[in-house]
Formats: C-alpha cells, sequence, structure tokens
C-alpha cells in the first residue's frame, strides 16, 4: 500500500499530526496520563544517558499543548452504558488522557478478561496481581454496548493472560463474533502477544477482525525496562504472521516517545515494521500514571512528531497518526478507512 500525502482531516478539526493540542486518545491498556514525576529532558537524537534505571524526583513542567477539553453531555451516557454493563475499558483502567473527548463522543476502547495483568510493564497503570476468572457473558455484553452506544466501529483490547493456556485468544474471537453479529460494526482489536503463541494468533485471525493491532510500545534497548516479559522479534513475528495468513488484514502498532528512545533507534524500529508490511502507526506522548511507573524523560514537542510522522509516511505506512496525545484507538475508524484506501 501506498503511503497518503496528505491527513485526513478527522471530527471536530481532528488532524492526525501533532500539531493540534487536542489530538488522540483511548489507546490499548498500554498507555498512560496524568504525569507523576519526570527527568530532564534529553535531545532525541542524542545518546542515552547512563541514568536511565534510577528514579528521579525532578518534574518537569507540563506543556501547554498537554491540555485535555471538558466533559460534555454525551460522557455521562457513555459512563452509565458501560457501568449497567459491568464491563471495563481501558479509558479508565489506563488512566487515558482522552477519556473525556471520547466518552462525552459516546465511544470508549472495551477491555475484555478482567482488570488484572500478568505482566509487569513499567509504564502502563493497570493492576498487577491474581486475575479474575474469565466472563464467559462478557463478549454478549461488549457487543450489547457497542449497540446502545451506536457504534459502527468498535475497538477492544484486553490485559494480558499469561496464565490462560490460549493468553485470551478464543475470548477475543468471541467478542469478535458476538459484535459483528449483533451490531454489523467494524471491529478493531489489540491484542497482547500471547506469548508468541502461533496457534493462538491464528485463532484472533481466525475471527477476521478488521484490524489487527499489537503495540511495539518502545525501541528494543529500553524493553527490559518498559516491556519486561516482551521481546522485541516476539512483536515483529506476530505482525509477520498476520500479513502471512491475512495479507489483506490491516495491521497496526504503536510507540510511546519520551521514555529515553533516540531519534536513530526509533527510525529502526520503524523500518524493522514496515519490513513486516505493518501498514498503520501510532507515535504519542508517553505520560507517567503514578509516581511509581517510570519517568518521562522528555515531552516532545508537537512540531517533532508532526516531523516523525512524515517520516514514517515516507517508509511507506498507509496511515499515521503522530502527535503528543495520540493513543492506540483514538479515531482508529477513521484511521482503518484511510489505510484500507490507500
Amino acid at each position: 500500500m501506498s503511503s497518503p500525502n496528505l491527513l485526513p482531516i478527522l471530527p471536530n478539526g481532528f488532524e492526525a499530526s501533532g500539531s493540534a493540542a487536542n489530538q488522540c486518545g483511548s489507546g490499548g491498556c498500554d498507555r498512560s496520563a496524568t504525569p507523576a514525576s519526570a527527568a530532564q529532558p534529553s535531545s532525541c537524537g542524542s545518546a542515552a544517558s547512563p541514568h536511565l534505571e534510577a528514579v528521579t524526583t525532578t518534574r518537569l513542567r507540563l506543556p501547554k499543548w498537554l491540555k485535555r477539553p471538558l466533559p460534555q453531555a454525551g460522557m455521562q451516557y457513555t459512563s452509565d452504558v458501560i457501568a449497567d454493563l459491568k464491563l471495563e475499558t481501558v479509558c479508565e483502567s489506563a488512566k487515558c488522557p482522552n477519556r473525556t473527548e471520547c466518552w462525552s463522543a459516546k465511544t470508549a476502547t472495551f477491555m475484555v478478561l478482567g482488570n488484572v495483568c500478568t505482566r509487569p510493564c513499567g509504564f502502563c497503570s493497570v493492576p498487577r496481581g491474581k486475575t479474575e476468572v474469565v466472563q464467559l457473558d462478557e463478549p454478549g455484553r461488549v457487543a450489547e454496548a457497542a449497540a446502545r452506544l451506536g457504534l459502527k466501529y468498535v475497538v477492544i483490547t484486553s490485559v494480558t493472560r499469561d496464565d490462560l493456556p490460549d493468553g485470551g485468544a478464543n475470548h477475543f474471537y468471541e467478542c469478535i463474533l458476538a459484535v459483528r453479529e449483533r451490531t454489523g460494526a467494524q471491529v478493531e482489536v489489540l491484542t497482547p502477544d500471547f506469548k508468541g503463541n502461533r496457534a493462538a494468533i491464528s485463532r484472533v485471525i481466525e475471527a477476521r477482525p478488521d484490524v489487527f493491532n499489537h503495540n511495539t510500545e518502545t525501541v528494543p534497548r529500553l524493553y527490559h525496562r518498559v516491556r519486561r516479559n516482551a521481546e522485541y522479534q516476539r512483536t515483529l513475528n506476530l505482525l509477520a504472521q498476520i500479513k502471512e495468513e491475512a495479507p489483506d488484514m490491516l495491521t497496526k502498532t504503536g510507540l510511546m516517545l519520551g521514555l529515553g528512545e533516540t531519534r536513530d533507534e526509533l527510525l529502526e524500529v520503524l523500518a524493522d515494521l514496515r519490513a513486516v508490511n505493518c501498514d498503520m502507526l501510532t507515535l504519542g506522548q508517553y505520560l507517567q500514571p503514578t509516581p511509581d511507573m517510570l519517568p518521562v524523560e522528555r515531552y516532545v514537542p508537537p512540531e517533532e512528531f508532526d516531523e516523525l510522522g512524515e517520516l514514517a509516511r515516507g517508509l511507506g505506512f498507509s496511515m499515521v497518526a503522530s502527535g503528543p496525545f495520540v493513543r492506540s484507538s483514538y479515531h482508529a475508524g477513521e484511521m482503518a478507512h484511510v489505510a484500507g484506501q490507500a
């Protein structure tokens, strides 16, 4: 697929670039919100700090571009639907900075398989600990929520469930089918890596999601801090397998910036992603959700996100959203539409 020269204009003047302050939103369970503390800023193109492992108490002033809109009328309705059906959303669990905007528009990213994760990732505020029993009626409740909210494009993610033999792959399968049968909506899934279990990945592919998203999160050098118990090559292998088994299925991934990565490292990752024919890319600012999570190393300015987005499009991604508040699932339907037309 070729990369479009122009970015799509999205609702309310949103553009998939870094220049708009109100950009982007509710992503997978790998995104965080309100910054708690941060290290001194470093240049994206400079050498990595030798003190990355040290947690600092120095706080960066929140940049003026990291501001969010006030709640609108639809937010309470979305909240009521989710509460009534006893569903989890990544918007709440991961403290997404865009929850107000998305819920006001009567949309949310559903998080299935409970609210407790088996991975100790250094950036995510989703609770860790004893996992919950898989709720067999959850696919139906997700489908009912999508129907009540009038969604034409549904995004489903989950906590990582390494305790399950298939990592929860069949539950994703059931959720996709239930939503499609109940609403006819398109479905995007944002999955964990299933520990590289090819049969589990194939099971999700069998349900034919319209977009299969799996986040890369950061550069390989930082995996031991940011994505403990995950492997960079495993992520690439998952994205490659999707294209091997379903060449026409759109694949998508996202990275957080501001964790200490260098520009060269980031560009190498983008090249690796294109080598496995990944179609869609999101680039957003990491925001520290709680003081015990990894600190922000740098707040990347909007104009740099714009530049990185242009570089990514030049590599051949069919759709790129790049900006401070970009998250995996914000305006996911519009992204998928543009990518499918490329």
